[in-house]
C-alpha cells in the first residue's frame, strides 16, 4: 500500500467563514487511506472545535491574527516554520492572505515539495488608498511567485492577478463546492428568522457584519420600499461582526426597526435557509462566496451584487437578479419586481438549484484539487 501524504493547512484565524469552512471541508473529505492532514490555525475556536470533533489533528498558532502586528507577524513566520519542521508535510496548502506570503517563505526555506495557496479574495480589491493597494497586489505576487500552484476560487479571481509577470500557469481555478445538508422544518426555521412574524415575506442574508458584506446598502434599500411593502417583509441577518451596533444604528435612524431582525452569530445559519422566501446577498466586494450556493441548494430566489466569482453561478434574470454593489435603488427594485412576479420566484429558484447541484458540488471540488495535490 502507497505511504500517505502528509498535508499541513495553515489559515489565519480558526473563527468559520468562507476560507474556515473550505479548510473544513478539505479536511474532513479527503479519502484518509491516502492523506494523513493536519491543521493550524490562529485566534478563534470554532474551526478548531469542529475538526477535533472529526479527529483531526489541529495546532494552534499563537500569535496569528487578522490585522497587521509587525512582532506578532514575525513570530507567527517562526511558529510556522518550527511546525513545517515537526510535522514534514508533503504538501502545505495555505489559506488567507497574511499566512500565504509568511507561509509560503516559511515552506519554501523549509523545502516543502509542493506549497499551495488558495486565494480566497484579494485584499486589493477592498475599499483602500491607492499606496496601500498597490504594496498588497505586491506581496500578492510575491506570495504566487513562492507558491508552486495558487488556487483561484473563480475566474474573475484568476483575472485579476492573471496578468501579472511570471505567474500565469501557476494560477488554476477550482471552485469552491458544498454537499447536501440538512434542514431545519419551514414553520420552525419562520420562527427563528421572524419570531411572531413568521406570516410575512422574509427575506434572509447569511453575512458577517462587517463593511465589506453591504449590510448597510440593504438597509438603506429597505427604507426605499413603500411603507405598505415594509409591513409586510421582514429582513432576517445571520452573522456576528463588529459593524453590529453600527448597523443597528443605521436601522433605527433609517426608521426601519420593525422590518429588520439581527440574529447574531447563528451555528450553521444555512439549516435556517428552507424558512426564507428570498436571499439576498449584497456584498462590496468578494471572492466565490458560499452563502449563494447554499441558497441556491435550498432553491430560493437571490438577488445578489454583480461582484466576484457571483456571475459565474448567477446568470441575470435566468436563475437570479444580478445588481451593482453599494445600489440601494437597485435592490429595492429588485425585491418589488419578486413581489409583483411570483412565477419568476418559483423559476429562478428552480434554476439556480439546478447550477448549483450540476456544476459547483462539494465532490468535484475535492476532485480537482485532490488532482493539483498529485
Amino acid at each position: 500500500m502507497p505511504e500517505k501524504r502528509k498535508i499541513l493547512y495553515v489559515i489565519t484565524k480558526g473563527n468559520f467563514g468562507g476560507a474556515q469552512r473550505y479548510v473544513y471541508d478539505l479536511a474532513t473529505n479527503l479519502p484518509e487511506n491516502k492523506f494523513e492532514v493536519t491543521v493550524a490555525c490562529g485566534e478563534g475556536e470554532i474551526l478548531k472545535k469542529k475538526l477535533r470533533e472529526k479527529n483531526i489533528k489541529v495546532i494552534e498558532l499563537k500569535s496569528s491574527q487578522r490585522d497587521i502586528n509587525i512582532s506578532k507577524d514575525i513570530k507567527t513566520f517562526f511558529e510556522i516554520k518550527k511546525i513545517i519542521k515537526q510535522e514534514r508535510p508533503d504538501i502545505l496548502h495555505l489559506n488567507s492572505s497574511k499566512i500565504g506570503g509568511l507561509g509560503a517563505l516559511a515552506g519554501r526555506l523549509a523545502g516543502v515539495p509542493k506549497i499551495i495557496f488558495t486565494g480566497h479574495g484579494w485584499a486589493f480589491n477592498e475599499t483602500r488608498g491607492v499606496l496601500s493597494r498597490i504594496i498588497i497586489l505586491f506581496l500578492h505576487w510575491l506570495t504566487i511567485l513562492l507558491c508552486h500552484i495558487t488556487i483561484a476560487v473563480s475566474e474573475k479571481a484568476k483575472r485579476d492577478v492573471g496578468w501579472l509577470p511570471f505567474i500565469k500557469s501557476r494560477v488554476k481555478v477550482v471552485y469552491n463546492g458544498i454537499e447536501k445538508f440538512e434542514a431545519l422544518p419551514k414553520k420552525e426555521a419562520r420562527i427563528i428568522l421572524a419570531s411572531k412574524d413568521s406570516g410575512k415575506i422574509i427575506i434572509f442574508s447569511i453575512s458577517e457584519l462587517h463593511k465589506n458584506k453591504g449590510v448597510d446598502v440593504a438597509l438603506k434599500a429597505l427604507s426605499l420600499l413603500p411603507k405598505e411593502i415594509k409591513e409586510k417583509i421582514i429582513y432576517s441577518v445571520a452573522g456576528g461582526g463588529e459593524e453590529k451596533e453600527n448597523l443597528e444604528r443605521l436601522a433605527s435612524e433609517l426608521e426601519i426597526l420593525d422590518t429588520v431582525r439581527f440574529l447574531g452569530f447563528v451555528s450553521d445559519a444555512k439549516k435556517l435557509l428552507f424558512g426564507a422566501d428570498m436571499f439576498l446577498f449584497p456584498s462590496r466586494t468578494e471572492a466565490f462566496p458560499y452563502a449563494p450556493l447554499e441558497a441556491g441548494l435550498a432553491g430560493l430566489p437571490i438577488i445578489a451584487t454583480s461582484v466576484g466569482g457571483v456571475p459565474e453561478v448567477i446568470h441575470d434574470m435566468q436563475n437570479g437578479i444580478l445588481i451593482h454593489p453599494q445600489n440601494p435603488k437597485e435592490i429595492a427594485e429588485a425585491i418589488l419586481y419578486l413581489l409583483d412576479h411570483p412565477e419568476k420566484q418559483k423559476e429562478f429558484g428552480g434554476e439556480i438549484r439546478k447550477t448549483v447541484v450540476n456544476f459547483f458540488s462539494l465532490d468535484k471540488m475535492l476532485e480537482e484539487t485532490i488532482k493539483l495535490y498529485q
